[in-house]
């Protein structure tokens, strides 16, 4: 399925991948310059991919998210913080962070925001939240971050990843998606003024794990009205199966060396795949050096897009680089311009 809607003019990449230092065995641009990988096209998915993720959706929102929340922990980046639980499917309970309008005042906007495979120990690198008067839910999802661990699930990388991998209604980062729907319904609980007629739809944003997971949970639920995926993984599995990586992807691709069964699995994950079906207004920052997640991989979810779509080429993803400050904070503000089109009510 192409994308439906071309994108904006943005500014040309450059002609060929950065040359940075670094300490690799091997290329973190692999070989693809700029022009090569906006020619990345996605893979077709396999049989029932929509059926599959639509049911789970449909269980996602039977659930009663049942949202608990305690006391205030402290302010930061103008939101009151507090810490909250919320019911996920498969009986499992997870945990984040609330954050609130820090003078009461009712929240204009809302945003659910994933994290990365780093797992999530405070709120802090996620505030201050995309747009002013907005409430968020920052949840952990099952198995990763401070207030996401549960047992039998592990909590690094690299084993997480592999959890249930050879199940496809089991793997865990189908749970992981489920985790994100389920945290819209307990902040759309929690913050009632968000689902009030006439209000603006939910925002999302995601960086590398939580890009990944927003392209997979994005195209089902409309009660999303823009988003933003940087440097976002699980692109194109048949092709992330040949790159060498430092990430979670590196497991993957070990452990499908010694089962090559689990391709049929991973072709229902990936997120250039979903992102074909994905219309939901897009902000997304690929990389084109990344020693984590492959860059042909980013920007095959990129190209998948069948959304209105804005695009900001990053220099480099996972990688501290000369520049990366100042490009990051571009990329803020242009996400600041971005949701405040998108979500204005």
């Amino acid at each position: 399925m192409p994308p439906t809607h071309p994108a904006p003019a943005v500014p040309a990449p450059p002609d060929r991948a950065p040359d940075l230092a670094h300490p690799f065995p091997f290329d973190p641009a692999h070989g693809y310059a700029p022009t090569r990988l906006l020619a990345v096209a996605p893979p077709p998915g396999p049989e029932g991919f929509d059926a599959f993720w639509r049911a789970r959706y449909a269980a996602a929102r039977a659930v009663d998210p049942d949202p608990v929340v305690g006391p205030a922990e402290g302010e930061r980046g103008g939101v009151r913080l507090h810490p909250v639980t919320y019911a996920s499917t498969g009986g499992v309970r997870t945990g984040g962070w609330l954050a609130l309008p820090v003078d009461g005042r009712p929240a204009r906007y809302g945003f659910v925001i994933g994290h990365g495979y780093g797992g999530r120990g405070s709120a802090a690198p996620d505030l201050p939240l995309p747009l002013p008067d907005a409430a968020a839910l920052l949840p952990c999802v099952r198995g990763m971050g401070e207030r996401g661990r549960r047992p039998g699930v592990p909590d690094t990388a690299d084993a997480h990843v592999l959890h249930g991998i050879d199940d496809r209604d089991g793997y865990v980062i189908g749970g992981c998606v489920d985790d994100l729907w389920c945290a819209a319904s307990a902040l759309l609980r929690l913050v009632p003024e968000l689902a009030a007629p006439g209000a603006a739809r939910l925002g999302y944003a995601g960086e590398s794990l939580g890009g990944g997971l927003g392209a997979l949970a994005l195209p089902w639920d409309d009660r999303f009205g823009a988003a933003r995926l940087t440097v976002p993984t699980f692109g194109h599995h048949p092709l992330r199966l040949t790159l060498r990586c430092t990430g979670s992807g590196e497991a993957v691709r070990a452990h499908h060396a010694r089962h090559p069964e689990v391709t049929e699995v991973l072709a229902h994950y990936d997120a250039a795949t979903a992102a074909t079906r994905l219309r939901t207004p897009t902000l997304v920052a690929p990389a084109l050096f990344d020693p984590a997640v492959p860059p042909p991989g980013q920007f095959a979810v990129r190209n998948a897009l069948a959304g209105p779509r804005t695009t900001r080429v990053l220099t480099a993803g996972h990688f501290t680089h000369r520049g990366e400050r100042a490009e990051r904070a571009s990329l803020d503000a242009l996400g600041r311009r971005f949701f405040a089109r998108w979500l204005g009510t």
